[in-house]
């Protein structure tokens, strides 16, 4: 096959024309412009600034903060939600009135009061958790010192108690004695003198008893009367645990989002009366 030359079609002969650069530029400038000028135009009426205001209320009053330290995100929220009502006032539909900034102020003061207060307990969590780890070791050591004292007492009842029982038997075993005599052929002692001898006994036996009786009544009331020194002293020590460890549980998560709840709700009615007061008035 010989040598064919390429053909060259119309679009081949063809140079698509372009703008020069410069052109380019402005046109892109002036489209840029025209978007400005059409944003420009839109002026937010005064019930979608209302509405906006309430939204972004509503918002921050729900807004939770993941991460401690909580008083951290404090003053960005106060500042937030000033610019907000910043916003809202500074429309020139709006036009607030003195009712409506004396109930913002208050709210405004409140939530930062509260804050403050959160802020300085927060600040002092190093200084709980040392008062907790003192606590701990202080009611550690009164229970030692019951257990020791506890234990004393119980050991003083056992010995008591097995002495007094030890006597106790052995006075029985002297009874049955007595009464074998009595009943055997070779008395040894006269009637009378058994007699005499077995009420004795009997009677040692009851001293015993009751000896034993009063013991058990002794030791118990001595063991009431530790549980009672024992409370005395723990229970203002335990009180004293569970307050700081409320109070570290309290930081381990964002107390504040309630009292933030209830600012923002607070400055929502102050917007809504406003609006409402506003509204009634004649045009």
């Amino acid at each position: 096959m010989g040598y064919q030359p390429r053909i060259r079609s119309r679009r081949d002969g063809m140079h698509e024309y372009r703008k020069p650069l410069r052109e380019r530029r402005k046109e892109k400038k002036r489209n840029r412009n025209s978007a400005a000028v059409l944003e420009e135009r839109h002026v937010v009426t005064e019930k979608e600034i209302a509405e906006g205001t309430l939204k972004r209320l509503h918002t921050l009053g729900s807004q939770k903060f993941a991460s401690s330290p909580f008083s951290e995100h404090y003053d960005r929220w106060v500042a937030t939600v000033e610019a907000v009502l910043a916003e809202f006032e500074a429309h020139p539909a709006i036009g607030v009135d003195d009712l409506f900034e004396r109930e913002c102020q208050e709210a405004l003061d409140t939530i930062k009061r509260q804050l403050e207060q959160r802020r300085h307990r927060e600040a002092a969590v190093e200084q709980e958790l040392k008062n907790l780890a003192f606590h701990k070791s202080q009611l550690k050591q009164i229970n030692t010192q019951y257990a020791v004292a506890a234990n004393g007492i119980s050991g003083a009842k056992n010995r008591e108690i097995k002495r007094i029982n030890k006597e106790i038997e052995e006075l029985k075993e002297e009874q049955e004695k007595i009464i074998r005599m009595k009943t055997g052929f070779f008395h040894g002692i006269s009637k009378k003198a058994r007699e005499q001898k077995e009420l004795a006994v009997a009677e040692q036996i009851s001293d015993k008893q009751t000896q034993l009786e009063l013991a058990m009544l002794n030791f118990n009331a001595k063991r009431k009367t530790l549980r009672e020194e024992y409370d005395k002293k723990a229970e203002p020590v335990q009180e004293q645990i569970k307050k700081i460890q409320k109070t570290i549980r309290e930081m381990e998560v964002d107390g504040s989002l309630e009292e933030r709840w209830f600012a923002c709700e607070a400055l929502i009615d102050a917007v809504n009366g406003f609006l409402q007061r506003k509204a009634a008035q004649p045009h």
